[in-house]
């Protein structure tokens, strides 16, 4: 009889330890830039919840990334309003401690340039983060918090950019002049601009860095345009104009924010042919596929939502309530 406790104690310590390690070994989180609450949102993708939030004390953040070791969030404060439009302008930097959900540090620029999307370089692991009202991009020592100097992009309103996945090259996506700008990040040059659109947003680039993506404002379509001579080689025809986008791990598929349809969509790279399209909430807005591939998440701006889609058969598992204004995605390891 004195066995039967001591199986059943030592069950649930063993079930209790195999849940710590689980915690500890799926430390990954879902990070998002709540424009109207000023706030990151933290997000368990087990759980599909959000489970804190961390206070930006600024306005306001509209993307934001995760340090390679998870530990870090670094949140450039763009301002109040959309691109190239009136409203206040931003000039920090807040870095965050996601362990203790709190603001650890403060980049500052010294003066109003709406600093924008951030991306580490696959290669140097510098920061780089669009300043926008400054036509740059800006390099940043993301250990010493050290501004290293700036790429000119040579126009107006470089919202968003990609790097390449060999690290030398980043293009960015000139809104209104419908540009793309290619960056020599070795040299620390602008290299060329390409007209694509009278006007365009976001930009995603292909897994072998042969293609960029961005979405036609002025059509229902997005642009492919070839990164070996800078010529839109295909249109993909949409129920809506676009906006974010992200490529699968695997190369194969591309998925589609489609606020003009209030839609998801699923384009199949190797036809370069929307193949799928998924209902959402209102104002789909930023697209993250997570590293394994398997989930997309979808900001959706006018929701206070982010949906979460399962790529394999492409349906809709969630809606994650977030914060209000929810745009800017990343991923935590």
């Amino acid at each position: 009889m004195k066995f039967l406790p001591r199986v059943r104690i030592g069950f649930v310590f063993l079930t209790t330890l195999h849940v710590l390690s689980l915690g500890v070994l799926n430390a990954e989180m879902l990070l998002v830039a709540n424009k109207g609450d000023r706030t990151i949102s933290l997000v368990d993708p087990l759980e599909q919840k959000q489970i804190a939030t961390i206070a930006e004390n600024a306005i306001t953040a509209h993307e934001l990334i995760a340090s390679s070791d998870g530990k870090l969030a670094f949140v450039p404060v763009y301002g109040n309003s959309g691109v190239g439009k009136p409203g206040t302008d931003g000039q920090i930097i807040r870095i965050m401690d996601l362990e203790k959900r709190s603001i650890l540090g403060t980049i500052d620029f010294g003066k109003g340039i709406r600093p924008h999307c951030p991306l580490f370089g696959p290669k140097d692991g510098l920061l780089y983060v669009s300043t926008e009202l400054e036509q740059s991009i800006s390099v940043i020592d993301p250990k010493t918090f050290k501004i290293l100097g700036k790429i000119p992009t040579g126009k107006n309103e470089s919202h968003m950019f990609v790097i390449s996945h060999d690290g030398h090259h980043a293009y960015t996506a000139n809104v209104r002049s419908g540009t793309i700008s290619v960056l020599d990040l070795d040299k620390r040059v602008l290299d060329r601009v390409v007209s694509i659109a009278p006007v365009i947003q976001r930009i995603a680039i292909s897994k072998n860095d042969r293609f960029l993506i961005t979405a036609d404002q002025t059509a229902l379509r997005l642009a492919v345009v070839d990164t070996e001579n800078f010529n839109v080689v295909k249109s993909i025809p949409l129920p809506g104009l676009a906006y974010g986008t992200a490529f699968t791990p695997d190369g194969k598929y591309l998925v589609v924010a489609i606020p003009g349809a209030q839609k998801a969509g699923l384009v199949d790279l190797a036809t370069m042919r929307l193949i799928k399209t998924l209902n959402l909430p209102k104002s789909p807005q930023e697209v993250l596929v997570r590293p394994d591939g398997k989930v997309a998440y979808i900001s959706c701006d006018s929701s206070a939502v982010v949906a979460a889609i399962d790529l394999e058969n492409f349906t809709l598992t969630k809606l994650i309530n977030v914060g209000h204004g929810d745009d800017g995605l990343a991923w935590a390891n």
